[in-house]
């Protein structure tokens, strides 16, 4: 998918009005009596009908700067430079006087919905409010327009869902709902930031052709702001890269990708997963295999709560994973890839066999099956959610060895120590709280604290979906020695083909609890069977 040429035209040719113009940008940040300089000196234009890229690792400043157009970074924030909008100067404007601007004439769009809405209203209510306050609508027509644009995002069955709550909501129909409210006033500018990040590959290839049809609709500017290159290609007019509050590159896209000069985007662009796991023993032996798991959750109604029907998770499923294989696990959001890792692990009922190494778990009790939760183990999605942030690096490493063994101190603290060595960080670390690292650094504690057990089977679910590309690479590699060294066999979960693809000996393909296609990953890749899989894969290449 590709921004018409038509709009790329229109947009050169508004560049000498820009829409949005900042002007040497500076942001510091006042903690104590220290002044840390988030943003030096950031220039850009954008033009009506543009869209215009800002890419850069996570830190680079892409959502300070974003957050400085609306006046939206927090009190001990300081903004130097000019920003214009629409020939006036926001920075000059009062908290009153912006509140006219945000949500009317510029809107966003947040990276994660389920915090950006409010959990306690309505879809409904949350669209209408927007209505009701920036264009004084009446209750009745604010509701007929909320249903409007529901239905101009796509969202099915819209008149329904306008009395639904966010948590009821798919990712995909929530940033839907979000993108509704962004649009509900017909704003000049919208921003988009990381609106993509956490979706599946076709729910991102939908979101992104239904900007690029309301932007013609509305001859809007997008300020399109991602850590992935990929997807800033397919989107942006141009693209300024940043780095460490600086953008070290502005120019068309096309240019960027083919002739890049700063040796920062080389090193983005070079940032994409790639290469291949170590090949596996033919005569290695099944370490792992489900046959017919289902796992079907109830559907109850009625006073009295009976059974209606099932939500069918995972239906009639079979795999098998060999000793140091990785197993690719890949679908939609729904397709019941974490249910089957939940599954495994006993942490939901499940009915079928699940046999690891001999022993048929799937017959065992809790207590009969917690000696072995110590040789089967997970690493979930977000590291900064699953780390209590009450305990320090070597108290999290560290309490599922006082669980599953008995170690004295001396050897439990090198237990941990070597864990720390191996996922690449220092024992220097080991007194410090998850807050005070980065999302790959996060990661690779959540990584430590599973090694650290001496596992068999490590089941990962979508644990780089967070991450810049950049990171995603490098936990990949670790993966990679990880089961080198030791060994181990991984379940992959995910939702990314780029990753998948650089991970994974073998690929099972989900839909709707079911399996839809497994082979080795280039013939998966190479030879794709369903138009499931065919769909997936041009999503994401």
């Amino acid at each position: 998918m590709r921004w018409t040429q038509e709009n790329t035209i229109r947009a050169r040719n508004n560049m000498n009005k820009p829409l949005l113009s900042i002007d040497n940008l500076g942001v510091a940040f006042q903690q104590g009596h220290n002044s840390i300089q988030a943003i030096n000196n950031v220039s850009l234009a954008l033009a009506s009908g543009q869209t215009l890229g800002l890419v850069g690792e996570s830190g680079s400043g892409k959502s300070i700067t974003a957050l400085s157009i609306l006046q939206l970074l927090p009190e001990n924030a300081s903004i130097t430079g000019q920003i214009t909008f629409d020939n006036e100067d926001l920075t000059s404007l009062s908290s009153t006087q912006i509140r006219h601007i945000r949500g009317n004439k510029i809107s966003m769009i947040f990276q994660e919905p389920m915090t950006a809405l409010n959990p306690l209203h309505t879809i409904e209510k949350q669209i209408t409010e927007v209505l009701t306050l920036h264009l004084g609508l009446r209750p009745n027509k604010a509701k007929a327009q909320a249903l409007t644009l529901l239905e101009q995002v796509g969202i099915e069955h819209a008149q329904k869902r306008l009395s639904a709550y966010p948590h009821e909501l798919s990712g995909g129909q929530r940033q839907r709902v979000m993108i509704a409210m962004a649009l509900a006033c017909k704003p000049k500018l919208l921003i988009a930031d990381e609106p993509t990040t956490a979706l599946d590959v076709t729910v991102q290839r939908q979101i992104l052709e239904l900007l690029q049809r309301l932007q013609a609709q509305l001859d809007m500017a997008i300020l399109f702001i991602s850590h992935d290159l990929n997807l800033i290609r397919h989107v942006s007019d141009t693209i300024c890269v940043m780095k460490d509050g600086l953008i070290v590159e502005h120019s068309e896209t096309e240019r960027i990708f083919n002739e890049p000069s700063h040796p920062y985007t080389v090193s983005l662009l070079a940032a994409e997963p790639n290469g291949t796991p170590a090949p596996i023993n033919n005569q290695a032996k099944s370490i792992l295999s489900c046959n017919d798991l289902k796992v079907w959750f109830p559907i109850k109604s009625g006073f009295f709560k009976k059974t209606v029907d099932h939500f069918k998770a995972v239906t009639d499923l079979s795999i098998t994973v060999r000793h140091s294989e990785t197993l690719g696990i890949v679908g939609e959001s729904g397709s019941g890839k974490t249910t089957l890792g939940l599954a495994i692990l006993k942490l939901i009922q499940s009915k079928g066999k699940i046999i690891f190494k001999g022993s048929h778990i799937h017959a065992m009790t809790q207590k009969e099956f917690r000696p072995l939760r110590k040789q089967i183990q997970i690493v979930f999605q977000d590291p900064y959610g699953s780390l209590s942030p009450r305990m320090t690096v070597e108290d999290i490493i560290g309490e599922g060895l006082d669980i599953h063994t008995r170690l004295n101190r001396t050897v439990r603290s090198e237990s941990i120590t070597q864990a720390l060595k191996d996922v690449g960080l220092s024992p220097d670390c080991s007194n410090r709280y998850p807050h005070e690292f980065s999302g790959g650094q996060r990661q690779r504690i959540a990584i430590a604290r599973t090694i650290v057990l001496k596992p068999e089977i490590i089941i990962l679910d979508e644990p780089t979906s967070a991450l810049d590309r950049s990171v995603q690479s490098q936990i990949i590699q670790l993966l990679r020695n990880l089961q080198d060294k030791y060994g181990l066999s991984y379940i992959f979960i995910s939702h990314d083909l780029a990753v998948i693809k650089a991970i994974s000996h073998r690929i099972m393909v989900m839909k709707a609890g079911r399996l839809i296609e497994e082979g080795d990953t280039a013939q998966i890749f190479d030879t794709p069977k369903s138009n499931y899989t065919k769909t997936l894969i041009n999503a994401a290449f």
